[in-house]
């Protein structure tokens, strides 16, 4: 994928604010910090179009960004920072459901997990969700640098056991820092885009 344009299209906490449906939308979903921002500028080769933090929590609102003007990436707010009230959490956790369950040109959500640890129930909660609503269920292992090659099929196949990810389903061990599997990543994302007919819901 060659990247032409890139930019953030609109910043988003409620429906009236969101862009309209004429492109496609990828979203991304994960817990806080799990590196959804550090993935989407590897992705899309900037260095801080998606702000990125050290603090769990930041993106707390839904973010979109325009690609080539040809789709978007979605950023969705991160869930289970524990040092936030559950009324800030259930607010991000409305955010994400009112945008998932009405946005007609959305194609796909993609699960982004940490491939160091195991996943947690929030991240089987929102798998399972993914894949009820008729989503692909493309996983996103990230980190990947921080962990030696040799332990990727065992980390996979830890978090395929409990995700409860199907055999046919790809979990995809990624860097943001070295670019692991950037170019295979673009390979699904392209596939999910290029596919004409969106899931019912």
């Amino acid at each position: 994928m060659k990247i032409i344009k890139a930019e953030l299209d609109r910043i988003a906490v409620n429906t009236e604010q969101y862009p309209d449906e004429c492109l496609k939308e990828i979203a991304f979903a994960g817990r806080s910090n799990v590196g959804k921002s550090s993935f989407i500028n590897a992705m899309l080769n900037r260095h801080s179009l998606a702000r990125t933090s050290g603090k769990p929590g930041k993106t707390r609102t839904i973010n979109f960004y325009n690609v080539n003007d040809e789709f978007r990436f979605v950023d969705l707010p991160g869930y289970g920072y524990a040092r936030v009230s559950k009324k800030e959490q259930q607010k991000w956790g409305s955010i994400i459901e009112e945008y998932i369950n009405i946005r007609r040109n959305l194609v796909d959500i993609v699960l982004l997990v940490d491939i160091r640890h195991e996943p947690t129930e929030q991240d089987v909660s929102m798998y399972s969700w993914i894949a009820s609503l008729g989503f692909t269920g493309l996983v996103i292992a990230t980190k990947a640098d921080k962990v030696s090659r040799s332990r990727y099929g065992s980390s996979v196949d830890m978090i395929r056991k409990r995700l409860g990810v199907s055999d046919t389903n790809l979990i995809l061990p990624y860097s943001s820092v070295d670019r692991y599997n950037r170019d295979e990543a673009w390979l699904k994302l392209n596939a999910l885009l290029e596919d004409k007919e969106q899931p019912p819901r």
